[in-house]
């Protein structure tokens, strides 16, 4: 099974944001080096803890640093932009790094409402359920429109490069029902998704409508996973990863903690609590046992495809993780 990697570009308290971008691609580089299949970036705003603002201007940067892993967004929050500039960018792209792009769409805004009324420009576009419309017009850029539609005279160019392979991002049984209507692939958020991925993912490939331009059903399964030479050393990368959960559900954001800040945070019983709550998110361990545990889910919920996403302050510790896994994964070093 193909194993990816998904990044937030996460920001270590102690560092300049802006560093982030810079280990994004030491991350990519040794992503490619160890076998890993996919490289996506996401797209967040207004979040102090993660710099994945941009995830178009990332691609490119990733794709330049690198030479044979795919690369792509995890995804483009459609809503936030305009369909014709997503088709746009993402044929630059593709004839900049030919079959080396995906693109990944989801609805969310990836932010707060405040944040997701300054990126979209009005109230009616902030509550609007217009996915479904978005998509097909995004489509019409590559395939054309109907004729006497307005928009039927407008090229995305570089129009000698067809779109990229789209994915639709789902955490909710929305995103599958969309992937399977519109005949694309489907990547379920099981890092932070409340719904069973199994449900949601058979759903998708049940009711996939098969069309020519994306081929078969496709599902990958996000998953979020801290591995470690040992089993104490892992469990204290997850602790301040859960604390950075913390902040952030309960309204207090802030850059990614240390172990160390970790140990000295006064934890609450409730905090306790509501930590443990959340551990069954994370997969956490040595290689042999993240390993394990990864396989487990991915079989139990029919995946075909994971891609993981991994929090640790200190990046040279982040990057080991994803070495350490993709060796127990058995994934060839390129």
């Amino acid at each position: 099974m193909p194993l990816s990697v998904l990044d937030l570009s996460p920001v270590p308290t102690g560092t300049r944001p802006s560093e982030a971008l810079h280990e994004t691609l030491e991350l990519a580089r040794t992503a490619e080096a160890a076998g890993y299949h996919r490289f996506w970036l996401a797209e967040h705003h207004n979040i102090p803890s993660v710099v994945s603002t941009s995830p178009e201007v990332m691609i490119a940067a990733v794709a330049a640093a690198t030479s044979t892993i795919r690369v792509g967004s995890g995804g483009i929050m459609l809503p936030n932009h305009s369909p014709l500039k997503v088709a746009e960018t993402f044929r630059v792209l593709g004839g900049l790094y030919p079959d080396r792009i995906d693109l990944g769409l989801g609805r969310a805004p990836g932010t707060d409402q405040r944040t997701a009324l300054a990126l979209r420009r009005s109230r009616e576009a902030l509550g609007a359920d217009d996915f479904t419309e978005q998509y097909a017009e995004l489509r019409a850029y590559a395939e054309g429109f109907p004729a006497g539609h307005p928009f039927e005279p407008i090229s995305a160019q570089p129009d000698d490069v067809p779109l990229p392979p789209v994915w639709i991002l789902g955490s909710s049984t929305y995103g599958g029902q969309a992937a399977a209507a519109l005949g694309t692939g489907f990547a379920y958020a099981g890092h932070f998704g409340t719904l069973d991925p199994a449900g949601v993912i058979s759903a998708y490939k049940t009711n996939f409508q098969r069309l020519e331009h994306d081929g078969g059903p496709h599902a990958i399964l996000a998953l979020a996973a801290i591995v470690a030479e040992t089993e104490e050393r892992a469990q204290q990368l997850a602790r301040a990863n859960a604390l950075s959960m913390l902040r952030l559900r309960s309204g207090r954001p802030g850059p990614l903690p240390s172990p160390e800040e970790a140990e000295a945070y006064p934890w609450s019983d409730a905090e306790v609590a509501a930590v443990e709550e959340w551990a069954g998110l994370v997969s956490v361990g040595t290689p042999d046992q993240v390993a394990a545990d990864l396989r487990h889910r991915a079989d139990s919920a029919g995946a075909d495809e994971l891609i993981i996403t991994t929090n640790i302050h200190n990046p040279a510790e982040r990057r080991r993780s994803f070495q350490l896994l993709a060796e127990a994964w058995g994934l060839k070093p390129r």
